[in-house]
């Protein structure tokens, strides 16, 4: 029987390497570490990766395994759920991997000017009501400009469609540079050979994402380059919803389409 939540939770308070800052616990307080990442935890000057939305933890874990000249920072809220990749790493002894418990909203509080080099966005709620609620808006990109260095990456791997859709027409409004794009992930070029660095990162696969391949849904990905110095603004288009419910998500609004 796996622990609740109150166990989960009193494990991770005495982990070293996880970060506990939720709205209310931040709101007046600045935090401590901002701009001290590399120095005062990682005790180096390796390139930091942001895993926001990391659930279990599973790419954060993953990409620490695969890159040990790298440092990877997993961000969620949900810390029940955070609790299965920090365990994980503590019990391997994995010395490149943290995270935040924190409210994504209030990321750039976290993080200063060019501290962070990649983002990876691993199946996010495409939060297709509202624009700003989703991870790859402009509202959001906003924030990482002030911590990620000048076209540094971002990574989104999704199985929505819709999400995949409002972001690439979010790159291509704002002339963002694409490196790669695919709506069938595990049938593009990047995975035609198996011993490559890039199918080793895009084969780890979380808990989430082997229920919606075993429903026979695609794997999108995209991989863009986040400019300082553009404006940025929204796309006035339209998307057609996505049809069904992931798991663990709210139910999907009735309406058809939505910008």
């Amino acid at each position: 029987m796996s622990k609740n939540k109150l166990a989960k939770f009193a494990d991770m308070a005495g982990y070293s390497h996880v970060f506990e800052y939720p709205y209310h616990a931040l709101e007046n307080v600045p935090f401590p570490m901002k701009g001290k990442w590399g120095k005062e935890f990682f005790h180096n000057d390796n390139p930091i990766v942001l895993e926001l939305g990391c659930g279990r933890g599973e790419y954060t874990v993953g990409l620490a395994k695969l890159f040990p000249e790298k440092n990877f920072i997993g961000v969620d809220i949900k810390g029940a759920r955070m609790w299965m990749g920090a365990t994980q790493s503590l019990n391997e002894g994995l010395k490149n991997v943290a995270f935040l418990r924190t409210n994504i909203e209030l990321i750039d509080r976290f993080f200063s000017q060019d501290e962070v080099s990649e983002i990876w966005l691993t199946f996010s709620d495409p939060q297709m009501k509202k624009a700003t609620k989703r991870l790859t808006s402009t509202y959001f990109m906003e924030r990482y400009r002030k911590f990620l260095v000048n076209n540094g990456l971002v990574h989104l791997k999704t199985d929505s469609n819709f999400l995949f859709t409002y972001t690439r027409y979010m790159v291509q409004h704002n002339e963002l540079p694409m490196q790669f794009c695919t709506d069938d992930l595990y049938h593009s070029s990047l995975t035609e050979n198996p011993e490559s660095q890039e199918a080793r990162i895009l084969s780890i696969q979380t808990y989430y994402e082997q229920q919606w391949m075993a429903r026979g849904l695609n794997i999108r990905y995209m991989r863009f380059e986040l400019s300082q110095e553009v404006h940025l603004s929204e796309p006035d288009v339209e998307i057609e919803m996505d049809e069904y419910r992931s798991y663990g998500r709210s139910k999907r609004s009735s309406l058809e389409l939505s910008k």
